[in-house]
């Protein structure tokens, strides 16, 4: 397994190695939205229905519930920069873990999220408004990587996207042309199969994602971190023999 996962976080990229690395990210996004969701009440991977809590909020006079909402806006907002800074910094150097260094933070912060969770049940009030921001970090911090590698062409993070251009190409897809064959009307068939397995995985992420964390609770994420640590080692490794080698 090991050896098939290499070349999927190379600075050298392949269509094949985008789709693979976007359903593994879609798959680990799912499971984390989800157990995010039994853990602390709170979806974290979009942030549509965040802005929308943030103007409702306002205009209701809960201020206090619309800076809770503005705050993961904003650990969202600091995911996704601290990505393009990780990436752009490690392609600046040529580091062959450029595109990987953002997913080893990611599985840090998981197991972060991990060691949160045993405190959620003790200290509620401090553990739980915590929880969210690093959850809405990872959020943010995954969506940026996966889009800057596939130059926006897959998003991991949330299926409103996804779904909507699934939506577009089925409408071609049973559209009946009847008129001239010069602007007929065809369905990307390749898109097509990508957009269903990215949903499809997310989907998958977030069924085992909620079991694990009914069944056993936060250990869930290891396993999740560990996937993304694979993905990463291997360009890790090298960068790291090779400034050994320079010293």
């Amino acid at each position: 397994m090991i050896p098939v996962l290499r070349g999927w976080t190379a600075v050298q990229r392949t269509a094949k190695n985008n789709l693979h690395l976007g359903i593994t990210l879609c798959f680990v996004a799912g499971a984390t939205n989800a157990g995010g969701f039994l853990a602390v009440g709170q979806y974290t991977s979009h942030m549509t229905g965040v802005v929308s809590s943030v103007a409702d909020n306002l205009v209701t006079g809960n201020t206090y519930l619309a800076l809770a909402a503005l705050s993961s806006l904003l650990a969202f907002l600091g995911g996704a920069m601290t990505s393009a800074w990780m990436v752009n910094w490690g392609l600046r150097r040529q580091l062959q873990s450029a595109y990987g260094r953002p997913l080893l933070l990611e599985a840090a912060l998981l197991l972060v999220f991990g060691l949160f969770g045993s405190g959620i049940n003790h200290f509620g009030v401090l553990f739980v408004p915590m929880t969210v921001l690093v959850l809405c970090f990872i959020m943010g911090l995954q969506n940026a990587v996966i889009t800057k590698i596939s130059r926006a062409e897959i998003r991991t993070t949330h299926v409103t996207g996804l779904v909507t251009d699934l939506g577009i190409e089925l409408g071609k897809l049973f559209y009946i042309n009847r008129l001239t064959r010069d602007t007929l009307v065809r369905a990307n068939r390749q898109k097509l199969a990508l957009l269903a397995k990215l949903i499809g995985s997310f989907f998958i992420g977030g069924l085992i994602g909620a079991v694990g964390f009914k069944a056993i609770g936060y250990i869930t994420t290891v396993p999740l971190a560990i996937l993304l640590i694979l993905l990463v080692w291997h360009p890790v490794l090298n960068d790291a023999k090779h400034w050994i080698d320079l010293d």
